[in-house]
């Protein structure tokens, strides 16, 4: 039986004396897929300071009766990682409130501190084959972390808030390390298509990362992305609207609002929900509607987070408005709008669920939002009085795209939401049920429970689709030892993406101070080593002439050998005359996407494209790489896209033959190259028994390895310095005469 580990900010319980579960549609939602094949164990916070003295009896009383992990949490943890980075800096964010986002570095801090402090519980509590399933935005940076440190668990993430547009996520301070930290899950869940899709824009806008539209390759790492709009806890409303309870309640409020209309809003007051717009779309319908005085609008603001400044603010502008507009519109028999600001117990809700005519639902921006949905599931369904209510939905929620037989509207329109109010009330019956009865049979089925089930099932199917060299991390320690046994061992490196990172401007992407102490390293070694790059001569001269090695530019059309001036090309009779069309047409992309350039190489033409707007980039480049495609069919080219650009280049040049060539006038016993784009797969074609080939990056490949990045490969060349000390090797003195062995084998082999 497989076990679940449910990770969120809050334990499904309440402390106190006694202990109690916690009721929530999430809660229950999770509860529904614990059968003979799952169970269940969360991970969370328990929703208040637990001294120490009483942590041990807690935790076993948590474990025990409720199968519950706790993560505790002091006063300044609490106020950083939660009051803090959560609901002032990210919560503001993801619903497009800006003006609203107060970062301080203290609290990011504490929010990677306790998002540690999370994966150190769930890594002492989980089991190979157990599932991790992470909720929200408490939690960004985990599913990284796990995977950091256990790479084999499947580990899901939902968003139950919205993802907004990247222009709107790339206000935060911290928006790369969040992108990243989600990009660890092996299954991400949003509530609509379009959080899915601004996702995957961020990712391209902040990392440069291309996608598909459901899968996305991040450090050698596949996550899948999915749509999985939340449902309600359908069998809670069953059941209650059977209650006696719920029955006499039901009578009561008909008792209390007789002859009345009722236009029901249940929200948490929260400036996301639009509240005082949708007072000024009620002062609209007031003002002008001929129902007006048979209308009562119940108001409920359910309290949250009222140690806020910003929302003792909002409940005090709501509390006047609402004031203003009872003192403009009451009468001595009649007060338009009853606020009622505490939550209510589930019977009461339910009670007024059913008897509303109208659900008035217009937040600003919503996840998902669950009242409309629990309106839904109270409408009465009795075949010989079915009377259902209308519901005005805001066209930002996610549940819009759902329940499409809503009166939809702009929350920003006063005058359309109260045109809606009025459209509702004098709906006709046939009407409102017929949009009523396709939104039940939605609610109704999918519910909370298909939700959690359908996730939970997607996350186990969810597999690697990189067709992919090895990892590392078993063939490192072998790979070492091979190089530093051999007897005439040899590096044909890459440049760009492999030895120095990408920058958006290339001819910034010089040796850092570290590449460059590493390469003294390398050039003390008996090692031959070639640096490979589709750079031009003139740029390896500049900054690699100074080492003692082989360097090959342009993707093998020419090369320097070690301590000489003298450039000389591979393939003297190389056919060139595709170079003026493709020119032509690359300046008018150049042209007609700003922040793009071309970059004109002897053997090759380059489309850069690193510094524009990566959405438009993208679809221009899709367009060049067609255009080349059809032009080029029977031309002697190769048409490369790397990393944000487009190259075309001589079919009869590449890396591969650059590499054979050199391979074929010396004989090396063991070689080990590396690259990180598609130009670099031409060497790990090479049919060589003693080639060891890596991929730096994500993407597939025809490499042996892979490795994570940059940093991970540098590593790696620094391992293999420190071997040949540790093995007491016999190093050479710094360039000494032995590094122009490759020489002295080409002077032989031409001669």
């Amino acid at each position: 039986m497989k076990k679940v580990i449910n990770v969120a900010n809050r334990l499904p319980v309440t402390l106190g004396s006694p202990i109690r579960k916690s009721s929530g549609g999430l809660v229950a939602a999770l509860e529904g897929i614990t059968n003979e094949e799952f169970t269940l164990q969360s991970v969370g916070w328990p929703g208040t300071v637990v001294e120490d003295r009483d942590k041990a009896a807690v935790s076993k009383q948590l474990r025990d009766d409720f199968n519950c992990i706790p993560v505790y949490l002091n006063n300044d943890e609490i106020d950083g990682y939660y009051h803090g980075l959560s609901n002032s800096s990210l919560w503001p964010l993801l619903h497009y409130n800006r003006v609203y986002m107060h970062y301080s570095e203290s609290d990011w801090q504490a929010y990677v501190a306790v998002n540690q402090k999370f994966a150190d519980t769930v890594l002492d509590n989980v089991q190979d084959d157990d599932i991790v399933w992470i909720h929200d935005y408490h939690l960004m940076l985990l599913p990284q972390i796990l995977r950091a440190a256990r790479p084999a668990l499947k580990v899901g993430f939902f968003l139950h808030t919205p993802f907004p547009s990247s222009e709107i996520i790339r206000c935060h301070p911290r928006r790369t390390e969040l992108i990243c930290g989600i990009l660890g899950a092996d299954l991400i869940g949003f509530h609509t298509s379009s959080y899915l899709r601004h996702f995957r824009s961020s990712a391209l806008q902040l990392l440069g990362i291309e996608s598909e539209m459901t899968t996305i390759a991040y450090r050698n790492h596949v996550a899948s992305l999915g749509v999985f709009p939340i449902g309600i806890n359908s069998g809670s409303f069953k059941r209650e609207l059977a209650q006696k309870d719920y029955l006499q309640t039901l009578t009561e409020y008909r008792v209390n609002w007789k002859d009345k209309r009722i236009v029901l809003s249940v929200e948490r007051l929260d400036y996301s929900k639009g509240l005082l717009r949708r007072l000024e779309a009620i002062e609209t319908f007031l003002a002008s509607s001929e129902h007006a005085g048979d209308v009562v609008f119940i108001f409920i603001g359910v309290p949250t987070r009222g140690e806020v400044k910003e929302y003792q603010e909002l409940r005090e502008k709501i509390e006047r408005e609402i004031g203003r507009l009872n003192g403009l519109y009451a009468s001595v028999q009649h007060s338009p709008i009853h606020f009622i600001h505490q939550s209510i117990p589930f019977t009461a809700l339910c009670a007024l669920y059913s008897i509303a005519d109208v659900a008035l639902v217009t937040p600003l921006v919503d996840g998902m939002n669950l009242v409309a949905k629990e309106y839904i599931a109270c409408q009465n369904h009795d075949p010989d009085d079915y009377n259902p209510g209308v519901l005005i939905l805001s066209e930002f929620a996610g549940a819009a795209q759902e329940l499409v037989n809503a009166i939809i509207v702009n929350p920003y329109d006063k005058l359309e939401v109260a045109n809606a109010i009025d459209q509702a009330l004098i709906m006709p019956l046939e009407e409102r049920q017929q949009r009523m009865n396709y939104m039940t049979s939605r609610v109704m089925q999918y519910d909370a429970n298909h939700w959690a089930s359908n996730f939970v099932g997607q996350l186990l199917e969810h597999h690697e689709q990189l067709p992919q060299p090895k990892s590392m991390d078993d063939n490192e320690n072998r790979i070492i030892d091979a190089l530093c046994k051999a007897d005439r061992p040899a590096l044909f490196l890459d440049y760009d993406g492999t030895l120095r990172e990408f920058e958006d401007k290339p001819e910034q992407a010089t040796p850092s101070e570290n590449l460059k102490q590493l390469l003294k390293k390398l050039a003390d070694l008996p090692i031959d080593t070639y640096i490979i790059s589709g750079r031009p001569a003139s740029f390896l001269e500049k900054w690699l002439g100074e080492y003692p090695f082989s360097l090959i530019g342009e993707h093998g059309n020419c090369y320097r050998l070690p301590h000489s001036s003298q450039w000389q090309s591979i393939n003297q009779n190389t056919d060139h005359s595709w170079k003026k069309p493709v020119l032509e047409i690359f300046k008018l992309y150049e042209g007609s996407t700003p922040g793009s350039a071309i970059e004109e190489k002897q053997s090759s033409i380059v489309w850069h494209y690193r510094q524009s707007e990566p959405v438009y980039a993208q679809w221009k480049a899709n367009q060049l790489l067609h255009e080349m495609y059809d032009m080029l069919g029977n031309s002697p080219v190769e048409i490369h896209h790397g990393k944000r650009i487009i190259e075309v280049s001589s079919i009869h040049i590449n890396k591969g033959r650059a590499m054979e060539f050199f391979i074929n006038k010396n004989t090396y016993d063991c070689i080990l190259c590396a690259g990180d784009d598609q130009t670099d797969e031409a060497m790990f074609r090479v049919e060589q028994p003693a080639l060891m080939s890596i991929k730096v990056g994500d993407g597939d490949s025809q490499a042996q390895h892979r490795v994570a990045d940059v940093p991970h490969f540098l590593s790696l060349l620094e391992r293999i310095t420190q071997s040949y000390t540790t093995d007491n090797k016999q190093l050479l003195p710094p360039h000494s005469v032995t590094t122009n062995r490759v020489a002295n084998a080409m002077q032989k082999a031409e001669s």
